[in-house]
């Protein structure tokens, strides 16, 4: 206990910066791949089939590519075509592409729980297919899917450890330890920090979203 409580008595300031990083990427990528997916899932919806086939084929792309391998091509390949991004957009850049490619499928999911009938209503209304899907089917869709996106946002809170391998702007969780290791060698303690930093943030994500959830059923 006293080796632990000397490790926060010195670097306790920097977790909780180093929390606020980490939980700002999540906020960031989140919510920007959140909007692209609802972008994608109504554009998808439209009887374009190449536009669909586009579509489908980012989610399919995006959702196999694992984050931190993305993040190396945007780093150190797109360079070679004159492409030169910063590192912490990159590293949100990374995380949008593939969140936004694993709410899109969540989205779509959430679509197929719509009554068809509800649809045919819209339509015998008056209703277009781009008006029915925004107005009629896109927020019960997004009611029937709080749960898979909760779980969404708590990946992308635990792959914004991929900053630690680029020289992020004030360090997020993962970097802090690996930073912290090299210079004092405090060994597992530091990893024991941060993970319960993690398990918390996860926990009051999946709180907020179980109480998010019991609201959506209500409406629903």
């Amino acid at each position: 206990m006293g080796e632990l409580a000397k490790l926060l008595g010195d670097f306790g300031p920097l977790f909780i910066r180093s929390a606020l990083v980490t939980w700002r990427l999540t906020a960031i990528s989140f919510t920007l791949g959140f909007l692209l997916a609802i972008a994608l899932t109504v554009l998808r919806v439209l009887p374009i089939r190449p536009l669909k086939l586009a579509i489908s084929a980012y989610i399919e792309i995006f959702r196999n590519i694992p984050s931190v391998a993305l993040l190396i091509v945007i780093v150190f390949a797109l360079p070679y075509l004159k492409v030169v991004i910063d590192y912490e957009p990159s590293v949100i850049l990374a995380l949008v592409l593939v969140s936004s490619a694993f709410a899109a499928d969540n989205l779509r999911s959430g679509i197929n729980t719509v009554a068809v009938g509800q649809i045919e209503a819209a339509y015998s209304l008056g209703l277009g297919l781009l008006q029915t899907t925004v107005s009629i089917v896109l927020p019960q869709a997004l009611r029937a899917v709080v749960q898979p996106m909760t779980s969404l946002l708590i990946g992308v809170m635990l792959s914004t450890a991929i900053a630690s391998q680029v020289p992020v702007p004030g360090r997020e969780l993962t970097g802090l330890v690996d930073k912290i290791n090299t210079d004092t060698a405090s060994g597992i303690l530091t990893f024991a920090i941060a993970a319960a930093i993690y398990v918390a943030s996860g926990l009051l994500i999946s709180w907020a979203g179980a109480w998010l959830d019991r609201k959506a059923r209500i409406l629903r």
